[in-house]
């Protein structure tokens, strides 16, 4: 079953349409112009749009490039009586699925309107395996302590039970909640996100809760919010430790009662949907400060989920680099890139406060500056060979006096050899690799 909007100023057409395809399964809406059609392509999702071409004020071809600029996903049909070539091609430039001429037979729509259905279902499909392709090895893992959360997060997903993911920033809490969605019985329904860091309070408080016309200046129509969006499947709220206190008591009724009112609304809204929610803050340490509401916080943690940090997993770094290597090596249209044995361990020793997003960066960053099919040192932020940045906290006084130790050593090197490359040759280093050695340690 897929949801249709019919578009057509004949009367007759769109209500036979209508009840034709309702007739088939499928749930069809009706639009006598382009204003209208874009109207309701604002409150509600529909996969496809069968729209006529000669229409007063907006036409089928506006109407088309406006539905792709608001939502490139959806699908577009055009139908007119005076079909040309040129009209065909333009509609199809236009990213049009398809050119129907009027007058046509039931049979004929319903068999190009189910080949654009699916059509878009394989490349939903291909998408989400791409996807789930994608984000696989980030939740691969050789670490008890991952492969613990892992067993627990895909248990919890079987649930409705409200999950709350901690850890700190860049660990991959995003792709853990989207993976918990997938193995959840919701997944073949909507998994939204709601960034609670990116938006003003009004504005957050619009995008959650929806809106009515005139609710505030710039409310020109009714919006619904993605909290609605959610209805059926999932919502992820990043970053909830930012919700300002108004924000925490509204959000807190509907995690307690699944329901609201939109901004500017007395109707109660109810909306069934699933809730993770993550922070990089401690929120028992923000609920003591008073900036967390004590009751939100206890409605929240209900299943806690911490990420680990990317050093507290030293042996999935490497295997992980390699892939995020070579994701890199596609991305930027390069031939397949490998970590030369000094990076590799450079990489594995070094602590990845930014966990993988610092991972991934730096890997991006080598692959754009390598001129080789080999990641060298060199081509690695210089944060990742600054002293003690390799060993954990706890080993930081070691690690400055093996670094004095190397130091020592080049430098003596450096005074009994005639040239940099004499001394990069004892050392068994190449010369950029010593030269960046020398500037590192300061050594004249």
């Amino acid at each position: 079953m897929a949801r249709l909007l019919i578009v057509d100023d004949e009367k007759n057409i769109r209500r036979n349409l209508v009840a034709f395809f309702e007739s088939c399964g499928h749930r069809a809406g009706a639009a006598a112009s382009g204003a209208e059609a874009l109207g309701a392509l604002g409150e509600s999702a529909f996969e496809l749009v069968l729209t006529d071409y000669r229409m007063a004020e907006m036409n089928g071809l506006e109407l088309l490039r406006e539905i792709k600029r608001r939502r490139p996903d959806t699908l577009v049909i055009l139908m007119t009586a005076y079909a040309t070539v040129e009209n065909a091609v333009e509609a199809m430039k236009a990213g049009a699925y398809d050119y129907l001429t009027k007058p046509f037979s039931l049979a004929q729509i319903q068999h190009v309107v189910e080949r654009a259905l699916e059509f878009r279902a394989l490349k939903v499909e291909n998408r989400a395996l791409r996807e789930t392709v994608e984000e696989a090895p980030l939740l691969g893992s050789e670490s008890a302590a991952m492969l613990r959360l892992l067993d627990t997060a895909r248990h919890a997903a079987e649930s409705d039970a409200t999950i709350l993911l901690t850890g700190e920033s860049g660990t991959g809490k995003n792709v853990l909640a989207a993976q918990i969605h997938r193995w959840s019985p919701r997944r073949d329904r909507t998994f939204v996100v709601v960034n609670c860091t990116t938006l003003s309070e009004q504005l957050l408080e619009s995008e959650l809760f929806g809106h009515v016309r005139g609710a505030f200046t710039g409310a020109i129509k009714d919006k619904p919010g993605r909290l609605e969006a959610a209805d059926g499947g999932t919502v992820f709220l990043d970053e909830i430790a930012d919700l300002t206190p108004a924000l925490q008591t509204k959000f807190l009724r509907f995690v307690q009662e699944h329901n609201f009112e939109r901004v500017g609304s007395g109707d109660t809204i109810r909306v069934d949907a699933r809730i993770i929610a993550a922070s990089n803050r401690d929120l028992e340490t923000e609920v003591a400060a008073r900036r967390f509401r004590e009751d939100l916080y206890y409605r929240l943690n209900v299943i806690t989920l911490r990420v680990p940090a990317l050093r507290e997993r030293r042996e999935d770094i490497l295997p992980l680099a390699e892939w995020l290597l070579r994701a890199a090596a596609i991305r930027n249209r390069r031939p397949p890139v490998r970590l030369s044995p000094e990076a590799a361990s450079a990489i594995v020793n070094y602590q990845w406060p930014g966990n993988v997003r610092e991972l991934r960066n730096a890997l991006e960053r080598a692959v754009v500056l390598s001129h080789a099919d080999v990641v060298s040192p060199e081509d690695l932020p210089d944060a990742i060979f600054r002293p003690g940045a390799g060993l954990a906290p706890e080993r930081a006084t070691h690690a400055a006096s093996l670094e004095d130790v190397e130091r020592e050593h080049i430098a003596r090197v450096l005074a009994e050899s005639a040239t940099l490359e004499e001394a990069a040759a004892t050392l068994g280093i190449n010369v950029t690799t010593l030269w960046r050695k020398r500037r590192r340690y300061r050594i004249d």
